[in-house]
């Protein structure tokens, strides 16, 4: 059962990151916050669109690696504990590059993945 439960939070959690990130701009409504604005890039001069880009490019790429990461862990493989600290670092890495107060929470699930990673929490499924 903690495999199963182990496995779905990674899965659940990696896809959010693309639900997220890649939300429609509403005129009427807008949204929390604005994946097209970094302030890491605009401080680069990058413009609006490409900084989207950029977001929704490590966004998907955050959600597969939780993803494999989750199915490693269903599949009983030694590797997944690597495959979620390599997704909890892209997402920590697009949450500060992007930082938005909103996404406080995505931060704190991902510094969790870590530090669970690093205690082996829970020993029941490595």
């Amino acid at each position: 059962m903690t495999t199963f439960l182990v496995a779905a939070f990674l899965i659940a959690h990696g896809l959010l990151h693309p639900g997220v990130w890649t939300t429609p701009q509403q005129p009427a409504k807008p949204a929390p916050f604005n994946p097209g604005h970094s302030w890491a890039l605009a401080a680069a001069h990058v413009p609006p669109a490409p900084a989207r880009a950029v977001a929704l490019a490590l966004a998907w790429y955050t959600a597969l690696v939780y993803v494999v990461a989750g199915a490693g862990v269903l599949a009983g493989s030694g590797w997944w504990p690597t495959a979620a600290l390599v997704a909890a670092a892209s997402g920590l890495a697009l949450k500060a590059i992007w930082f938005d107060p909103w996404l406080s929470v995505g931060v704190l699930l991902d510094v969790g993945v870590i530090v669970a990673v690093a205690c082996t929490w829970p020993a029941s499924v490595y």
